[in-house]
């Protein structure tokens, strides 16, 4: 079983199911990813927020993966996934609310920044062991198959995931019960400090999943037109019963690891120099230039929208008020047992008393 390179259709408005107005709302969405990433570097650089992991250069991957999805498929990322947030339909606000943990957070300040959690939008908690995600996509794709849903489940995760345990126990399984699973790596070169072929001996990452019985696809991440056909076909196989893919994204990412990281101490200047001349977003910018989908005053007001939403969006959450301490007891159960009433009583006597003068 051989791996395949996906390609993309011949232009804007090809076979691939991405109209002009379609991808020029994918370009919307990505300028909005890139500016959210830049603004949220900053963020934490000023301790505004505690934490951040960015994906400036994968943005094509996300958006086109994700708006080759059905509404009713489920999303297990890991935490370079905001992108495919906002494709669907997650508000820029409840991101933004999340990363400052204030008391408007669904997650109630309770995750750490960057690990989000949409139910509405079937887009599950991320997680920062490496790999966990995989599995439960699994899981849930075969929970799905078993009630004859006709959905997918996706799961991204980078080249440093390929060579974990659940990696292996996760696609093995997925293999051999034909789970409706997409696998998306997001080869980013990177896994953290480690570069890849420091990692793996593979030529390619996709083609680890011959050994598990299924195809693997290689697709330049860069290309967002590439990257939604070869989701769109692997979900097309999955909700048919014809089992799982792995498709590996070529990409590179641009900035950090994280807000914990300094990537000018393992890498070299002029290897960023060079991949940022593939930017994704520079790259669907032309591209839309050149079909006559975009011009400069229509580029500037999609930079400007980006801009305006995220200085509202952060000047809300930063008014916001801060999480209820109280609130800790009301999501262990469904309903308080008893001796959390109580504990939660003894609490609020604490806070009540740290409160006088």
């Amino acid at each position: 079983m051989a791996t395949s390179q996906a390609r993309s259709s011949p232009g804007p408005d090809g076979a691939e199911g991405l109209s002009g107005e379609r991808l020029v709302g994918a370009y919307r969405t990505m300028v909005l990813a890139r500016t959210l990433d830049e603004r949220c570097l900053a963020l934490q650089r000023q301790g505004r927020i505690g934490f951040y992991a960015p994906h400036a250069g994968q943005e094509a991957t996300l958006v086109g993966s994700a708006l080759a999805l059905e509404p009713d498929d489920w999303v297990f990322p890991a935490y370079r996934e905001l992108a495919v947030a906002l494709v669907r339909g997650v508000p820029l606000q409840a991101i933004i609310d999340q990363l400052f943990g204030n008391a408007d957070d669904l997650c109630r300040g309770r995750q750490m920044p960057n690990h989000f959690a949409f139910r509405d939008q079937r887009f599950v908690s991320a997680s920062s062991p490496i790999g966990t995600q995989i599995t439960q996509a699994v899981g849930a794709g075969i929970a799905a198959k078993l009630r004859k849903a006709p959905i997918a489940t996706i799961t991204y995760f980078g080249d440093g995931a390929t060579s974990s345990n659940d990696f292996h126990a996760g696609l093995n399984f997925a293999g051999v019960y034909r789970a409706p699973t997409v696998f998306l790596c997001q080869n980013n070169e990177w896994a953290i400090s480690l570069p890849r072929e420091q990692q793996t001996k593979s030529a390619t990452l996709a083609m680890k999943a011959e050994a598990y019985g299924f195809p693997g696809v290689v697709v330049d991440g860069n290309d967002l037109r590439a990257v939604h056909a070869a989701v769109r076909r692997a979900r097309a196989r999955a909700v048919a019963g014809e089992g799982p893919t792995l498709i590996e994204a070529q990409v590179y990412r641009l900035g950090p690891h994280s807000t914990s990281d300094d990537p000018r101490r393992y890498r070299p200047d002029a290897q960023v120099d060079a991949a940022r001349q593939r930017d994704p977003v520079h790259r669907l910018r032309a591209e839309l230039g050149t079909a006559g989908l975009l011009d400069d005053a229509a580029d500037a007001k999609i930079a400007e929208e980006a801009r305006a939403a995220l200085t509202a969006a952060i000047a809300h959450a930063e008014a916001a008020a801060p999480v209820e301490p109280l609130s800790l007891f009301d999501d262990v159960f469904a309903r308080r047992t008893p001796r959390l009433d109580a504990e939660r009583a003894e609490a609020a006597q604490h806070l009540a008393e740290a409160k006088r003068p």
